[in-house]
């Protein structure tokens, strides 16, 4: 079963190829979207949902590596399928490296390219998941105070309530309330819930402050 809301990119420059695999892909559940070349596509808008990009490699103007070294350029987290009609190893292994989710060579049988699709369609609606959830905790944690800030990274640090009140010179009771409303504008349950949400963000995103230096 094919994800719902995601779209299926085919980037290729033989429009009987694009049409052969918008209409297999199609048959099978997708909605897909077509482009000429990889020009044709970075001019194009986007819509925001999972997805995944079955790209040729060869094609005149930007190639198929050159649009997916430009897409992680731009920060682009869509899973690339790359097709072929040539059988170049060395190349294949870079794109892998370089974050492609499958490599297969034309004429792409069938059900293998339908089985690649409904993996990337997966791991990209799993990103997204993902993102949403980082980016929900990343709000979380910017609606915190600059005093709770400073109560969070010592608590993490695994400061007990006495001693955070006698580095920050405050009452022990004015940190438990500072706890407590950490808590609250977070969501978390408790503390070690709230530093597994911290430790995600942070490995999601290294440079955002850290709260256990």
């Amino acid at each position: 079963m094919m994800a719902t809301g995601a779209t299926v990119f085919v980037v290729d420059d033989d429009a009987s190829v694009r049409d052969g695999l918008s209409l297999q892909l199609e048959a099978a559940g997708c909605t897909v979207a077509t482009y000429a070349s990889a020009e044709e596509f970075l001019s194009a808008p986007l819509p925001d949902c999972a997805g995944c990009l079955v790209l040729d490699v060869r094609m005149p103007g930007m190639s198929g590596p050159e649009l997916q070294k430009e897409l992680l350029r731009q920060g682009s987290r869509l899973p690339v399928i790359f097709l072929t009609g040539y059988g170049d190893i060395p190349l294949a292994v870079k794109t892998i490296q370089s974050g492609a989710m499958d490599f297969l060579t034309k004429p792409v049988d069938g059900q293998i390219l339908l089985e690649r699709v409904r993996a990337a369609l997966q791991l990209s609606q799993q990103t997204r998941q993902r993102e949403s959830s980082y980016q929900a905790i990343r709000q979380r944690l910017a609606s915190l105070t600059e005093r709770e800030r400073q109560v969070l990274e010592l608590a993490i640090a695994g400061h007990a309530n006495k001693e955070i009140s006698r580095i920050l010179s405050i009452s022990a009771r004015t940190v438990e309330h500072h706890r407590s409303h950490i808590l609250l504008k977070t969501g978390a349950a408790n503390l070690f819930e709230l530093a597994r949400m911290v430790d995600a963000c942070q490995e999601r995103d290294p440079l955002l402050p850290r709260f256990d230096d």
